[in-house]
């Protein structure tokens, strides 16, 4: 979406702001729409919107990168290197994601969530503005990668639907910062099928939209297999292929803790957020539950551990405080593993309401 109209909806009584900075293309003119302590709505899940600061960048995902340019690169950058030692984020991947990296708080919810920054947006330039280069321990042959494509890497270009020319349409442009994930070590071998975006079972697609077959640079997955010039990681339950030879690589080693299903557990639940239980919320505010999305961890599948993040409910019903117990967070006695698998691990704090 343009700058201008983004402002124009944000002005709007009726629509909700929905990020806390806006971000324009072509100078990297940065506009503040709401405080960095209100909870905007930016990316369709009400626990990381709560936990999260939202910046919109204008333009259009299916534009290639045209809109991302080296001057809203830079101002974003300083933006955000700027709030993260305000507020003490780490830079890294898992706490700097675009929306397409932001799970569905519902399985019904999961297919409708947004999908930008997409393929084209420049994850590797990003980071080196950042001041953390995004970096492993060097191409190898490791049992965790980082995907990190090398500049000798040419990645297929991604497509979109043209209301002229069909449902797949090859976006001209940059090469991605990410790679396509086969259900096979072969280049012809189908995508990867995505559960929540084909739930009739059929082949991802090369589209720009289509986040359940693509990883992204910077991620970290553990390697399920190895085959010649590819390899296999764990994703969303299953194997996905991507060809990673030596002369062009697409992933760098690294370490990682590693999460999998306790022994004599077939399968672990997977939640797009961390709730409390319905016993630790207050009479005065309704217990809300979240019911498990449709993926799950299999035994013998391993994934990256990404720390550990409080189990918590924002109760906002309104925007000026005007009802009993409203805007209240309900902090539970439960912490939940923030590998995107929702597994729990008991911690002895009491409930707690502020």
């Amino acid at each position: 979406m343009t700058y201008a109209k983004t402002l124009s909806l944000f002005q709007d009584p009726a629509h909700y702001a929905a990020s806390n900075y806006v971000i324009r293309s072509a100078d990297g003119h940065v506009t503040q729409a709401v405080a960095t302590k209100n909870v905007v709505w930016h990316a369709g899940n009400w626990y990381v919107n709560s936990h999260s600061l939202g910046i919109e960048h204008e333009g259009f995902a299916d534009a290639g990168g045209t809109w991302y340019t080296e001057e809203m690169y830079r101002s974003s950058a300083r933006l955000v290197r700027y709030l993260a030692a305000r507020f003490n984020v780490p830079l890294d991947r898992q706490h700097i994601y675009g929306h397409d990296n932001v799970p569905g708080l519902t399985a019904g919810g999961v297919s409708g969530m947004h999908w930008d920054p997409a393929a084209y947006w420049n994850w590797q330039h990003y980071f080196e503005l950042l001041g953390a280069p995004l970096h492993g321990l060097g191409y190898g042959r490791s049992s965790v990668v980082m995907i990190l494509p090398s500049a000798r890497r040419t990645e297929p270009l991604m497509s979109c639907p043209d209301p002229t020319q069909g449902p797949s349409v090859p976006i001209p442009g940059t090469g991605t910062s990410m790679v396509q994930l086969h259900t096979a070590p072969s280049a012809t071998a189908p995508l990867i099928s995505d559960p929540a975006l084909h739930p009739d079972g059929s082949a991802g697609t090369t589209r720009n939209c289509d986040w359940g077959d693509k990883a992204a640079a910077g991620q970290i997955y553990s390697v399920a297999d190895r085959q010649g010039d590819w390899t296999a990681i764990w994703y969303d339950g299953l194997e996905g292929w991507f060809q990673d030879s030596r002369q062009a690589p697409a992933a760098v080693q690294t370490h990682a803790v590693l999460v999998t299903p306790k022994q004599g557990l077939a399968s672990v639940p997977v939640y797009g957020g961390a709730y409390p239980n319905a016993d630790e919320y207050p009479s005065a505010i309704p217990a809300h539950t979240v019911a498990p999305l449709q993926y799950t961890l299999k035994a013998g599948q391993e994934y990256a551990f990404g720390g550990v993040a409080p189990t918590e409910y924002y109760y906002a019903q309104t925007i000026d405080n005007s009802l009993p117990m409203d805007h209240t967070v309900v902090r539970g006695r439960r912490c939940s593993t923030r590998s995107s698998w929702g597994t729990e691990s008991p911690s002895s704090r009491p409930p707690t309401y502020d």
